[in-house]
C-alpha cells in the first residue's frame, strides 16, 4: 500500500508509520497549494518544487504524479530528467488531452493510444537511472469503456512501461481482469468516495494486483481532522492537547525534528 502526499510534512507522517513508498499526488498539491480543483492548473515546476522537498524530508522511494507529462513526447523526456534530479524514484503519465482532470470527474478526453506511447518510449528513454520506473495510467475506463482501457493498458506495457495502471474501473469484474489481461505489474488506485469499489488490500493482492494506492487518504483524513479541532475551538473558545483533537506540540516539533536542528545549532555556535 502507497499513501499519497501532497507535502513533505505528510511524507514524513507516512515515513513515520512504516510505509515503505510515498506517492506525490498531484491533485492533492493542486488542493493544498492551491486550494483549487484537480483540473490541471499545477505544472512541472511546482511538482519538481514539492518532489525536491519531499525528497530531502523523507528516505522513502518517492512516486510521482506527472499528470500528462505537461506535453508531447519531448516535454515528457524533459519533465522526466527533471523529476529525476529532483528525487523521484517513479512517474506517473496518463494519456488524458490537456488540460487533465481527476480521474474520477466526468468529461475527460484522451489522447491517441500511439500519442501516448511515444510518451512512454520517451520517458523510459530519458531516466538515467534503471531502477527508476515508468507508470503508465489510462483513463479510458470511464471514457471508451473497459475494454479499451485494458486494450490501451496492453499497448503502453509494450511501449516499455514498468507498471500499467487503469484508473476508475468500477466494478470487481473490470478490478479482476486488469491484472489478468496485463502482463506488468499493475497499481489500484483507491479513491475514498469515488468510481472504483474499496476492498481489502489482501483482496486486491489476490486479484493480482502489485501496488495499492490511497493518493489522498491522508488529504481527506486532514481535513476532517482539522474540521473537528476547529469547530471545538469554534465552540468552546479553548483547544488544549488534552482534547485529543490535535497533535501535541511535542509531536509536531518531533515531526519537523526540531531536536536534530538544535543540535546543529549548538554545533555551530
Amino acid at each position: 500500500m502507497v499513501p499519497g502526499a501532497a507535502n513533505a510534512l505528510a511524507a514524513r507522517v507516512i515515513e513515520q508509520l512504516g510505509f515503505e513508498a510515498v506517492y506525490l499526488s498531484g491533485a492533492g498539491l493542486t488542493n493544498t497549494f492551491y486550494g483549487l480543483p484537480d483540473l490541471g492548473f499545477v505544472g512541472l515546476a511546482d511538482i519538481a518544487q514539492h518532489t525536491a522537498a519531499i525528497r530531502d524530508a523523507v528516505a522513502l522511494p518517492i512516486i510521482v504524479d506527472a499528470d500528462t507529462g505537461f506535453g508531447n513526447a519531448l516535454n515528457v523526456r524533459h519533465s522526466v530528467r527533471t523529476l529525476e534530479r529532483a528525487g523521484a524514484n517513479a512517474i506517473q503519465l496518463e494519456d488524458q488531452a490537456s488540460p487533465k482532470k481527476c480521474g474520477h470527474f466526468e468529461g475527460k478526453a484522451l489522447v491517441p493510444t500511439q500519442e501516448m506511447a511515444g510518451k512512454v518510449r520517451a520517458a523510459v528513454d530519458a531516466r538515467l537511472h534503471p531502477d527508476f520506473l515508468v507508470i503508465a495510467r489510462t483513463d479510458a475506463a470511464t471514457v471508451e469503456g473497459i475494454d479499451a482501457a485494458i486494450a490501451r493498458a496492453v499497448a503502453y506495457a509494450e511501449a516499455g512501461a514498468d507498471l500499467t495502471f487503469v484508473e476508475a474501473p468500477e466494478s470487481l469484474d473490470a478490478l479482476r481482469r486488469i491484472p489478468r489481461e496485463i502482463a506488468c505489474p499493475q497499481l489500484v488506485n483507491v479513491v475514498i468516495g469515488g468510481k472504483t469499489p474499496t476492498l481489502a488490500a489482501s483482496d486486491f493482492s489476490a486479484m493480482g494486483f502489485g501496488m495499492v494506492l490511497y493518493a489522498n487518504a491522508a488529504l481527506q483524513g486532514a481535513v476532517h481532522g482539522m474540521q473537528q479541532a476547529l469547530q471545538a475551538l469554534q465552540r468552546d473558545g479553548r483547544l488544549d492537547e488534552s482534547s485529543g483533537l490535535v497533535a501535541t506540540f511535542a509531536e509536531r516539533q518531533a515531526l519537523v525534528r526540531k531536536s536534530a536542528f538544535d543540535a546543529l545549532e549548538r554545533r555551530y555556535a
